[in-house]
């Protein structure tokens, strides 16, 4: 590829005043921009650059390196509505060469910046997790601070970084644990009052002991270990299941009190024996509790381990096929360019021919299923999370599964959960919550044995990218959702 490489001259300016030389400086970096040929596909190499700019946000290049970062989306932005617009291609791919290259540029800096203040970094995730976002100006302030040395780093002035990170750390450590203390602590501290004028220390005392001990000992942990950051995540963590635990043991002691031993014994059977049919397992409901819990868990292996098997046959399947093609083409003396191009044809084929299988797990109401150039976009509709968190409700677990059935087709594909919210609160907020839920998402296929850990990656995108108006409930809803991107190994082969 031919580049194009932009030299500023600056050797004779230092004379200057500091802020123009500053600038000048700044300025003088070299960016090389590779042009892109002229016969490559304007949707493809726009959808390149497009997961290039998720998976660097993944990787949180958007506040390491805040000012390349947005420079590259916005050159990604411009060439996408160039495209709809039908401009010359010249200025497709002017676009996009310059977004690649300040993407790039923004991973170089990215990487300076994780070297320079690697404490700072880590105590701001630390914060992130434990809530601090909804602590307001105080966080917002924290946060802007934050970007003021990652711009420091990329106009290449580190001593600006170094001096004030340690008064950065300090902001983000204080808030991590007022988030822990106000949030995690506060609503363990709620549950538990709920539960005490319900009857707690009556109805379900051991579970009421526990979870007050928790609580205590988490407390006093946080106040002599204020720098032991993992172990009071995991501490507070911990208290706060506890709590909500106790009032779920509570419910089930009051739908037991009335029952009569038999009653209680049936009960949990019928749990045991409903699992066990879902399975598909042996109806074991002669023999222990003990025995049927563990016909349940070898049961569950099993279905993960032909999870892992079924992928691997139909890897292994492809690359069967690939070899008899090229065998079957090597024999009637095809030519490599008319092998090409033979191929080229088979795997459009297939694709088309996937897509519609992919479709055809689905109802309208539960996923959108379309083809973006040489991409599979799933929008789960049905994806449903309650409000403000991010765990994987019961109720979407059919949904995921027809998902699962429906990747089997896809050989060696690579993914991109991206999570999505709408615009209400602050897109601090917005963008933490949509990324705890690709996660969970993620998480959930990889517990499952679906996809490979290092074959996925979850991003979470805010209310940046909305697909309606966020002024009706209607709109609200269409933005609150998952788009898992999927693309597939054997339509980049030419």
């Amino acid at each position: 590829m031919k580049k194009i490489v932009t030299h500023l001259n600056i050797f004779h300016v230092a004379i200057l005043l500091p802020t123009v030389f500053l600038l000048f400086a700044c300025a003088a970096q070299q960016l090389e921009v590779e042009s892109i040929a002229k016969s490559e596909n304007p949707q493809e190499v726009i959808n390149k650059l497009d997961n290039g700019i998720a998976l660097a946000r993944k990787d949180q290049v958007n506040v390491l390196a805040p000012t390349w970062f947005a420079d590259a989306e916005t050159s990604l932005n411009t060439a996408k509505k160039a495209l709809d617009q039908g401009d010359e291609l010249v200025k497709i791919f002017d676009n996009v060469a310059n977004g690649r290259a300040q993407l790039r540029r923004a991973e170089e800096i990215s990487k300076l910046s994780k070297t320079t203040i690697p404490e700072v970094i880590k105590s701001r995730n630390l914060a992130r997790d434990a809530g601090a976002a909804n602590l307001g100006k105080d966080y917002l302030e924290a946060e802007e601070q934050f970007l003021k040395l990652t711009r420091a780093i990329e106009r290449d002035n580190l001593n600006y970084a170094q001096r004030n990170q340690a008064k950065v750390n300090d902001q983000f450590r204080k808030l991590e644990l007022r988030a822990i203390k106000i949030r995690t602590l506060g609503e363990v501290r709620n549950l538990l009052r709920v539960a005490e004028k319900e009857g707690a220390a009556k109805i379900a005392p051991k579970s009421y002991a526990l979870a007050q001990n928790k609580l205590i000992e988490t407390d006093a942990f946080i106040t002599k270990n204020p720098y032991a950051q993992e172990q009071l995540h995991k501490m507070a963590s911990e208290a706060l299941l506890m709590a909500r635990r106790l009032l779920e043991v509570m419910k089930q002691c009051e739908n037991v009190q009335p029952m009569q031993p038999e009653q209680i014994t049936l009960w949990v059977e019928g749990f045991l024996y409903q699992t066990t049919r879902k399975l598909s397992a042996p109806d074991m409901r002669d023999r222990s509790f003990d025995k049927q819990l563990e016909n349940i868990l070898a049961s569950i292996e099993a279905h993960q381990a032909d999870n892992t098997y079924l992928a691997k046959k139909s890897k292994d399947q492809e690359a069967e096929i690939d070899r008899l093609q090229n065998r079957i083409a090597a024999l009637e003396g095809r030519t490599r360019k008319d092998q090409k191009e033979k191929e080229r044809l088979l795997a459009e084929k297939r694709f088309n021919e996937q897509l519609s299988s992919v479709q055809s797990f689905f109802e309208p109401r539960e996923a959108e299923v379309y083809k973006k150039e040489k991409q599979v976009i799933i929008r789960l509709k049905a994806m449903h999370f309650t409000v403000g968190q991010s765990v994987i409700m019961p109720e979407n677990y059919m949904l995921l599964s027809k998902f699962q059935r429906a990747i089997r087709l896809v050989v060696e594909p690579d993914f991109i959960i991206g999570g999505n919210t709408y615009s209400t609160g602050s897109e601090e907020l917005n963008e933490l919550l949509s990324q705890q839920r690709a996660e969970a998402v993620r998480q959930y296929f990889v517990a499952n044995a679906t996809i490979p850990y290092d074959k996925i990656i979850a991003v979470g995108y805010g209310s940046m990218r909305p697909l309606a108006s966020n002024a009706t409930e209607a709109g609200r809803a269409m933005n609150r959702r998952i788009d898992i991107t999927i693309a597939p190994k054997f339509q980049t082969q030419k």
